[in-house]
């Protein structure tokens, strides 16, 4: 009975497994291999050792791309996390109405990323943009968003708000988890509204926050869509701007635009370190600052 169950089961899981050796495990080594190489695509790999880590350490633009994105990320990820948690709030107060705004807060979601990076230019314009009007409205003189370097990566920062839905879900959710009897206790000893947030709330949904925050700094590292349409697609090379050259972006550029393939390769495998090093502090501090309930102290 037991080998038949395995056996099921694995016959269920056998999409999944062949879909993930052929289309994920296979890419990432051959990738490896191709790292090791000079190759264009056109013509067979040509084996060169470590020469494409070499060069990638000693290429400015490389470190140009992976400080836009540290620092983009950096500012992205407390923020999309502090407006969830604020819009997750209000949610868990809205009675039969949370239904509706679920819906809506999870729409923008949906979005495609490229229809948001042009949304971007068309808010963002610091002549006549939407964004900046409102500002002038008010009588503040809006940033040059999309061509001051020191605007760029904020203005794609508050863009990448468009989609906190899903965030704003997971931590309602986990909101709604929270004992009713933990806020009594709380009250009955005298602790306010800011003080039952911060003793009771945030412990009790802080792995929900942990996962926000582990999933979003991995995107964020990776981010390209939105700043690809809106500073180097076709037909915005108006817009180009160095401050805008995401790692990723300079990777699709090696790989694609000048078939260096061998290049990208490399340049991914330092992405993935860079990843999985930021990861396993994260994964450290968590044991300090995250709460599981019923775990052992």
């Amino acid at each position: 009975m037991t080998r038949r169950e395995s056996l099921a089961a694995f016959g269920f899981l056998s999409p999944w497994l062949i879909g993930f050796a052929v289309f994920t495990a296979w890419p990432i080594i051959y990738s490896g291999y191709l790292s090791l190489t000079d190759y264009d695509v056109i013509n067979d790999p040509n084996f060169v050792g470590f020469h494409n880590y070499q060069e990638l350490f000693e290429d400015p633009k490389v470190s140009l791309a992976l400080a836009n994105t540290l620092v983009f990320t950096a500012l992205q990820v407390p923020l999309y996390v502090a407006v969830s948690l604020a819009l997750a709030l209000l949610l868990n107060r809205a009675g039969r109405a949370s239904g509706f705004f679920r819906t809506v807060f999870f729409l923008p979601k949906m979005t495609p990323p490229v229809a948001v990076g042009i949304l971007f230019l068309l808010l963002f314009n610091g002549q006549n943009g939407v964004i900046n009007g409102a500002l002038g409205a008010v009588g503040i003189d809006g940033p040059s968003w999309t061509t001051d370097p020191g605007w760029v990566k904020p203005g794609l920062v508050i863009m990448s708000l468009w989609t906190v839905g899903s965030s704003v879900l997971i931590l309602l959710a986990a909101l709604r988890g929270v004992p009713e009897e933990l806020y009594e206790s709380a009250t009955l000893d005298g602790a306010g509204a800011w003080r039952r947030f911060v003793s009771v709330t945030l412990p009790m949904i802080s792995p929900a926050v942990f996962f926000i925050v582990v999933v979003n700094t991995i995107s964020g590292l990776q981010t390209f869509d939105e700043a690809y349409t809106a500073f180097f697609g076709a037909g915005n090379s108006t817009y180009s701007n160095d401050a805008a050259l995401f790692y990723v972006i300079y990777l699709f550029q090696q790989a694609f635009e000048f078939l260096h393939m061998g290049y990208a390769s490399a340049m991914a495998w330092v992405l993935f370190v860079v990843i999985m090093a930021i990861t396993a502090v994260q994964m450290v501090l968590s044991r300090r600052l995250v709460h599981y309930e019923g775990a052992a102290q």
